[in-house]
């Protein structure tokens, strides 16, 4: 099997969704790798790279042709891949609710698109979650942003001239970029408290030293929804946390808010009420911008001031570490196709009772098929 390897065209994208490691891995499984020239270059990854590693560089029509496999991080424009055969798989983050246009473009065209973000969350597929691998860098990222923004030291100072005392950090909103924002705060010697709508995840908060808010005598209420993702919560729910949260973000320095929904705009956490209680120099990093975001006011890719507060709309930071989000999001690609491959034909084969492939599979013989995209 030939395998394609895109150069990203969306902006601001700077990932590559092969590494010359996977080059290498994919070579040995028997695939012929083909790599659009200039693909690696934004995570520091040069054609000659992936010359070195065994892959042929050529145009994209050249890297389309006779292609089984046809690798991206984001989701191309269905014209751009005029030159692949029907029935090549598409395999990268399509973002199928939102570009639906899309999705029906990539079954018109025969391909069999794979929607990477919409793998399930069970053990064998964890080295397969490229939300879970990039999540991890944005919530490292976020508390980056949040502390070059702020004017103060994070950690407690004993000096001759006096203690500082440390920056207090309040996460919102604990998955895979909630913990690790909460770790690399501790690192940086912030006092650091957390609250989801998760109960599970209180003990995960306290592992990790951190001071856990949660709503109590709320019956009857976990927001574990399917799939180990939050899910929406209910109207006594909300109105409790959101007195819980007012009371506790007036006392906060940085406020890292990660809270998503699959397929739904962010929920909202924070007010316009509620910033304006907060002291001014305090600062917010709202990973989910690009989904509408978790504040009142925030714009995705910018910075805002209310109230003395900066709000930063923080839109993937996994993009501004390119080398190292390449390499996790092209494990995940290999670790997804090589787990199917057959090595008498060296190709993936995806059987269609596998849950797997059911959950990520969006398109095939030029139908959508996917059930989660046909109902919503």
């Amino acid at each position: 099997m030939k395998i394609a390897v895109l150069k990203e065209t969306a902006p601001g994208e700077t990932r590559c969704s092969a590494i010359p490691e996977t080059v290498k891995k994919f070579t040995a499984l028997g695939a012929e790798m083909a790599v659009e020239k200039g693909a690696g270059l934004s995570a520091g990854i040069s054609d000659e790279d992936f010359k070195e590693a065994g892959a042929k560089i050529g145009t994209r029509k050249d890297v389309l042709k006779g292609a089984g496999a046809i690798l991206c991080v984001s989701g191309p424009e269905p014209e751009t891949l005029k030159d692949a055969g029907r029935g090549a798989l598409l395999v990268g983050e399509l973002d199928p609710l939102r570009r639906k246009v899309a999705v029906e473009g990539y079954a018109k065209a025969g391909l069999v698109a794979l929607a990477m973000e919409w793998m399930p969350r069970i053990t064998r597929a964890q080295s397969m979650d490229v939300l879970s691998s990039q999540s991890n860098l944005a919530g490292y990222k976020a508390v980056l942003e949040a502390a070059a923004a702020f004017g103060r030291a994070f950690p407690m100072m004993m000096t001759a001239a006096g203690t500082i005392s440390p920056a207090k950090v309040f996460v919102m909103g604990v998955g895979v970029a909630g913990l690790q924002a909460i770790a690399t705060a501790k690192r940086l010697g912030a006092q650091v408290s957390a609250t989801d709508v998760r109960s599970a995840t209180k003990e995960q908060i306290q592992s990790l030293g951190a001071k856990p808010i949660f709503v109590e005598n709320v019956a009857g209420i976990e927001g574990e929804g399917k799939g180990g993702y939050a899910t929406e919560m209910s109207p006594e729910y909300q109105k409790a946390q959101a007195e819980l949260v007012s009371g506790h973000i007036a006392k906060q320095d940085i406020v890292i808010t990660t809270a998503l929904i699959p397929g739904r705009p962010a929920p909202r956490l924070i007010s316009d009420a509620q910033l304006a209680t907060m002291r001014r120099g305090s600062v917010i990093v709202d990973l989910a911008a690009e989904a509408g975001g978790n504040v009142e006011g925030t714009e995705a890719g910018k910075t805002v001031e209310k109230h003395g507060v900066s709000i930063i709309g923080a839109p993937n930071l996994a993009r501004t570490l390119a080398a190292d989000s390449s390499a996790l999001f092209a494990r995940n690609l290999y670790n997804f196709l090589s787990a199917f491959w057959d090595k008498e034909k060296s190709e993936p084969e995806l059987p269609d009772d596998d849950e797997i492939v059911q959950a990520i599979r969006l398109t095939r013989g030029g139908k959508v098929v996917n059930e989660r995209l046909a109902s919503s």
